[in-house]
């Protein structure tokens, strides 16, 4: 079977939906607002949606992989962007290495938890 894909987009849900607009706006992403409900965020080629939603036990099961260049550097920006102290719930975890390559980690503001990483070459 040839997909022949182009995306992929995870849908994710959002506690304070207004709260996790300006998180991830904060974070980088670009915001194109779908419905008053819903918005894309971009970076590059690649996004999520994120929806008015919130339905405790998905978003406590919600993990989202994104592959960086330099995981050092992303750290960096991330540290420097202080979200733990704007966003209450949001949390910061350092850069750990794993025998496929190193990640950081970030809990946005409804618990999504988002992993950082960079593989490693060759």
């Amino acid at each position: 079977m040839n997909h022949n894909a182009i995306s992929i987009r995870p849908f994710i849900g959002a506690k304070n939906y207004e709260v996790s607009r300006s998180f991830y706006r904060d974070l980088g992403f670009e915001e194109i607002v779908l419905f008053h409900n819903m918005s894309l965020f971009k970076t590059g080629n690649i996004g999520f949606y994120l929806q008015d939603a919130y339905v405790r036990d998905w978003i406590d099961n919600s993990m989202i992989f994104l592959e960086v260049d330099d995981v050092e550097r992303y750290w960096a920006e991330l540290v420097a962007l202080d979200l733990p102290a704007k966003y209450p719930g949001v949390k910061l975890v350092p850069v750990q290495n794993n025998d496929w390559g190193r990640e950081c980690f970030v809990h946005d503001p409804s618990g999504v938890l988002w992993h950082f990483g960079q593989f490693k070459k060759g």
